[in-house]
């Protein structure tokens, strides 16, 4: 039975390494083509730093899930540092 387990874990390790792999990395990329990614998928998961990643959404839509908002961010691209918007709880100071 733990022959089984252990090469169920290692016939998953592929797919594991293959996803992360699949994540973009916003510092290979430039603001242009980030924003564009973000636009036409509605919402990206992006690495932004070697153990750093984040999902980050398009200013106008639902992608976030209530009570969060999209709100400003800026993330390292290759040509500088990029805005783009992230899901975060809105400020306590906006008035109802």
């Amino acid at each position: 039975m733990s022959i089984r387990i252990v090469l169920m874990a290692v016939a998953t390790l592929p797919a594991t390494t293959a996803l992360a792999d699949a994540r973009p990395d916003s510092r290979r990329l430039n603001c242009d083509e980030i924003r564009a990614m973000i636009q036409s998928h509605r919402a990206v998961v992006l690495t932004t730093g070697p153990n750093t990643y984040d999902r980050y959404v398009r200013q106008f839509g639902n992608e976030c899930d209530w009570p969060e908002v999209p709100m400003s961010a800026y993330i390292p691209s290759r040509d500088g540092h990029c805005p783009v918007y992230r899901c975060e709880d809105p400020p306590d100071d906006i008035p109802n």
